[in-house]
Formats: C-alpha cells, sequence, structure tokens
C-alpha cells in the first residue's frame, strides 16, 4: 500500500485550488457511497483530488487510487479496502471503477462488510452503475459530469468570473447579463474558441495541433477500451461502433434512418440501435426527442448530435456553423440538468420555453405565433426582447 501513498502523493503536488468545476459544491460529498460519472477528459480525477486536498486533508485516513495502477494486477479493490480499514483508513477516492470486471460485486461487498468506509468513485459515462450483477440503487448517490461550460471556459482560461445564471433568468434578463459582461470581456471574442477547443479542461496550454491529437487518443480510449470493458464488445464489436461514429459525425444533426446505416454497415437494424445507444451512454452523443418519446434500446431518438463542439471539429474537417450551434445549445442545456425536447416548431423547447436557434440574421416566423418562444442568435453580443445571445446559455453552468 506504501507505493499508492507516494503515487498519491506525486498527483495531489500538481493540483490547485485556482479553480473549482461547478458541480464541485453541490455533490453530497458527506453521503457514504458517492458515484460521479462522466466522459474520459472532463475533469473528474481533479474533482476527486481537489475534495481530497483541500476538503479531507492529507494524512493517511485518506487515500486516492486509480484502478490502472500496478497495484491491482495482483490484488482486488476489496483486498486493497480491507487492508485500508485495518490501519485506520476512513475515506478510499477509486478512480475508473469499471476497469475491472465485477466492480457492482466488490462495491457492494465494500459497502455490506466494511460499513466504518466511505468509498467515492469514478467511472466512465457508459457505465450504468444500476445494471450491474449487485443491487447499488440504495447504496450509491451518483452525479454526472459534463466537460466546461463557456462560463467555467471564461474563468479556467482567461480569469473572467462571472456566477452561473439560471435558466428563467437568462432568458428574461438576458440584456441586463450580456451589458455586465461586455463590460469585463468581448464573449464573442473566446465564443469561437470554446467550441473548437475549450469544452475539456486538459486543453489548456496544448496548441491547436496538440489539442486535436489530445482528443483523438481520448476518443481512441473510450471506444477501444471502456466500451470493451462495459458493454463486453469485440474488436470487431468496435470497429462497427466507429465506423457508426464516423457516418454519424458527417451527418449531424443526424434524422436517424437506421435502415441506411444497417445497408451501409452491413449489420442489422436493432445491432445499429444497440450501437447508437452505447455511444450516447459513453458520452459521445447527444439525443433529441419529442416530448413523451421512451428512449428504450429498441427505439430509435429523433434526432442525433455529437455531444459537444469540440468533437464536431474533431471529426469533420469543417463542421456547419448552424450544426455548431445546436450542438452547442444542447449541450449546455442538458449538462445545465435540463430536460430537453424536439418542438413541433422551432429547434428546441425546455421547461415550457421554444428556442429557434441560427445566426444574426435568424428570423421568427417559425415561431413568431408561439407563446414563450424565443430566438437564440449567433454572433450577437446583446440581444433585445425575445432575440438572445447564443454564449449566453454557457453560463447555465
Amino acid at each position: 500500500m506504501e507505493e499508492l501513498f507516494k503515487y498519491q502523493s506525486g498527483l495531489l503536488n500538481r493540483i490547485s485550488d485556482r479553480f473549482f468545476r461547478h458541480s464541485y459544491p453541490h455533490i453530497r460529498w458527506q453521503e457514504r457511497f458517492v458515484g460521479i460519472k462522466g466522459l474520459r477528459g472532463v475533469g473528474k480525477t481533479t474533482l476527486l483530488l481537489q475534495y481530497l486536498k483541500f476538503n479531507l486533508g492529507i494524512s493517511n485516513k485518506h487515500l486516492y487510487v486509480t484502478l490502472d495502477h500496478p497495484y491491482f494486477y495482483n490484488n482486488s479493490l476489496y483486498d486493497l479496502a480491507q487492508s485500508f480499514v485495518q490501519i485506520g483508513g476512513e475515506t478510499l477516492l477509486v478512480d475508473e471503477v469499471h476497469k475491472i470486471k465485477d466492480w457492482s460485486n466488490q462495491i457492494k461487498i465494500i459497502y455490506d462488510g466494511l460499513p466504518d468506509l466511505q468509498l467515492i468513485f469514478t467511472s466512465s459515462s457508459a457505465l450504468d452503475i444500476f445494471r450491474g450483477s449487485a443491487d447499488l440503487s440504495r447504496r450509491v448517490v451518483t452525479y454526472q459530469l459534463g466537460g466546461l461550460s463557456f462560463r467555467e471556459y471564461l474563468e479556467l482560461y482567461h480569469n473572467i468570473r462571472y456566477p452561473a445564471i439560471p435558466l428563467e433568468e437568462l432568458i428574461k434578463e438576458h440584456q441586463a447579463h450580456a451589458s455586465v459582461l461586455i463590460q469585463s470581456c468581448k464573449p464573442l471574442a473566446f465564443f469561437k474558441d470554446y467550441l473548437r477547443a475549450g469544452y475539456f479542461p486538459f486543453s489548456q496550454g496544448l496548441t491547436a495541433e496538440s489539442f486535436e491529437t489530445r482528443l483523438v487518443q481520448t476518443l481512441e480510449v473510450v471506444l477501444n477500451e471502456d466500451l470493451s470493458y462495459i458493454e463486453n464488445y469485440s474488436a470487431d464489436n468496435i470497429f462497427k461502433v466507429k465506423k457508426l461514429l464516423g457516418i454519424l459525425a458527417e451527418s449531424v444533426p443526424f434524422t436517424a434512418n437506421i435502415s441506411s446505416i444497417a445497408d451501409k454497415l452491413g449489420i442489422g437494424r436493432n445491432t445499429i440501435k444497440e450501437y447508437i445507444h452505447a455511444l450516447e451512454r459513453a458520452g459521445l452523443l447527444n439525443f433529441l426527442n419529442r416530448e413523451g418519446q421512451g428512449i428504450s434500446m429498441l427505439q430509435k431518438p429523433d434526432k442525433i448530435y455529437l455531444e459537444n463542439t469540440n468533437l464536431s471539429y474533431a471529426l469533420k474537417s469543417n463542421p456547419e456553423e448552424g450544426t455548431l450551434r445546436e450542438t452547442f445549445m444542447l449541450n449546455q442545456l442538458k449538462n445545465a440538468g435540463k430536460k430537453v425536447y424536439l418542438p413541433t416548431h422551432g429547434d428546441m423547447s425546455v421547461e415550457g420555453y421554444t428556442l429557434e436557434i441560427g445566426g444574426r440574421n435568424k428570423k421568427d416566423k417559425q415561431v413568431k405565433d408561439i407563446a414563450n418562444s424565443y430566438i437564440v442568435m449567433d454572433n450577437l453580443e446583446t440581444g433585445f426582447m425575445n432575440k438572445i445571445p447564443l454564449y449566453l446559455f454557457g453560463f447555465l453552468y
């Protein structure tokens, strides 16, 4: 166990308290078992280490481990937890819990057999914590961590601080917020950079070429490792999933034609649906459905988007502006915990508001007769009446 504490010490030396994610104070850290899910690279590890360093304090009672560590070649998570409790351990923070095949059973055994130990763990977005062989629904409090909002990007990259804006306040008071913001910065000057390379915290300090390389490597790990671990996909399955993602990236926002894709890839329609839902669970796609539609594996989504705009640039050489706008909008609303639907008229509906998304010259003819409808406009610093700048929706969290 000594080598694990040494490894932890090296990591903690590099952890700063200059910037905390918006979700940090909202996590109920005091719960006995806490699970944090998210796409690789969004900052789950940093979140754990910040909590350890700045809340728990550095001592032999608290230990961070990653299941990638060689220690786990010959030791199980339960073996570590048991030994840790025997030397007075109180909090075990575990990264990449999905890397062990019987993760749910080991967590359940730890919960039942070591009642004085707190366990805080991270996992891939693709992991269904409640789908494992052990019933964890009553044992684990779970959270989903998305990438940086535009607001968080401004703080982390440019030291520009502004509080998060609740959705209703943003819509009703957007002019006031925009007026204050443009006094401290020029948001449009940073917005395009965010869309291209600002969603993942690891992009800080990297050149555009280095970031794109790192993002492609992250995608490879999600597909080759995370989905293999979690979905038990073979190399042939993963190859077909990659082909599917490439097709979707060229077509988003994609109105799913399952038969066409199935013919192109030479696999069954139900398998295509399964792969699409796996990519959504892995944090690589976002779905937009009409209100009331189910989300079972046998149903196709009404519209499919890439999960964030950085992926749009990584997977397509010249993504369309309209696609980037809608991808950003859906991403920020969902990451803020909102339920977003595909309306009959307009692009998206959320909490009773109908939103039409476009460029600065966008007209309101599609939604002009709809109550509580708004035009969300790109390349606009300050809005007026029912016209709201697109970038402001990056301040929801």
